[in-house]
């Protein structure tokens, strides 16, 4: 199971940012005037904590040993209108295409998609002022300063949606591992037993002229995934990044318009905003069919959507597969 603790997809972390410092009650004295009016200096900030993408990360693994995530207190201001250091922001760098909850309400606080983007998940409280701040020609001594503002603090559940231009959908054994080892670089692990692919494996897929497009094969769908039955939820999660749903299908199977409306209507349960998406069927295993056989699945399939029949073992139909995705990946917006 090496490969399930090695992709972490969800994570809690406790986050506490830093409280504010406290402003300063100073007077300045000077060798004739004792007090010689109030020089109490603003306390410092105290430190955010820090959402930052990074497009070098593809896991949340190096969270599981920072679960704890304390930010610094700001320091108290002090005389001679001395403001305290703000505290140092922490920066939790994340994969792109994660999301941020608060525990407790569910509530979706935070969304990385560009490498660099920055959005404080927990703000540092504010520094008080000093009683400089609070002088008045009729209150020329004050001798009150403000508190600091507490920090926060709480657990927040990171989330990882995979970010990856073609998703691969399917039953287990449709052939998507086998698919993305012969496509891509990426190496998956491949059985045909259910269930192999526990967590989304990404590749690049190299297309012409230096271009390429990211593809994922996600954890196989089985009907309920929509009522979280299998990987259930977990797999639904990461579909809902990919621009193109490429629809797996194999040759043998016995009914491929049944297996596609099953497919297609766990995804309308799980999101209805699923159907959105581009779709691309795939009919894989097809290097045992004749043109008698394609005709007659052609037939059974949606006639709106486009299909390629491809075998990755005699690598049959994966140039016409790659032309038909990156078509539609680049095809105008309506």
């Amino acid at each position: 199971m090496a490969e399930k603790s090695n992709f972490v997809d969800q994570i809690k972390v406790f986050c506490r940012s830093g409280h504010g410092g406290a402003g300063s009650k100073h007077f300045m004295r000077t060798k004739f005037n004792p007090m010689a009016g109030p020089d109490g200096g603003d306390g410092g900030r105290g430190a955010h904590i820090i959402l930052r993408g990074n497009k070098n990360l593809w896991t949340l693994l190096h969270l599981r040993y920072h679960k704890n995530i304390l930010a610094e207190n700001g320091e108290s201001g002090s005389g001679n209108n001395s403001t305290g250091r703000s505290g140092k922001d922490v920066y939790i760098d994340v994969p792109l295409g994660t999301i941020a909850l608060d525990e407790e309400t569910g509530v979706k606080e935070a969304e990385i998609l560009e490498d660099g983007q920055e959005v404080i998940l927990m703000p540092g409280g504010r520094g008080g002022l000093g009683n400089a701040q609070f002088a008045t020609p009729t209150n020329q001594a004050p001798e009150y300063a403000q508190p600091g503002e507490p920090g926060q603090e709480g657990f927040k559940i990171l989330e990882l949606k995979v970010l990856a231009d073609v998703g691969l959908v399917g039953f287990p054994n449709a052939g998507k591992s086998t698919l993305l080892s012969v496509v891509t670089a990426a190496k998956p692990k491949i059985a045909d037993y259910a269930f192999t692919t526990i967590n989304p494996q990404l590749g690049m897929v190299e297309y012409r002229n230096g271009t390429s497009f990211c593809i994922a094969d996600l954890p196989g769908i089985i009907e309920g995934a929509a009522e979280g039955r299998g990987l259930g939820h977990r797999f639904l999660r990461h579909i809902e990044r990919n621009s193109i749903l490429l629809f797996m299908i194999p040759a043998d199977s016995k009914d491929h318009k049944k297996e596609y409306d099953i497919l297609h209507n766990e995804l309308e349960q799980y999101n209805p905003e699923m159907l959105q998406k581009d779709f691309v069927i795939a009919v894989s295993k097809s290097d045992m069919l004749d043109d008698e056989l394609k005709e007659a699945i052609s037939r059974e399939l949606p006639p709106d959507i486009p299909h390629v029949f491809i075998s990755s073992v005699t690598q049959q139909g994966l140039s016409e597969l790659k032309d038909l995705l990156w078509k539609v990946l680049n095809q105008p917006s309506p």
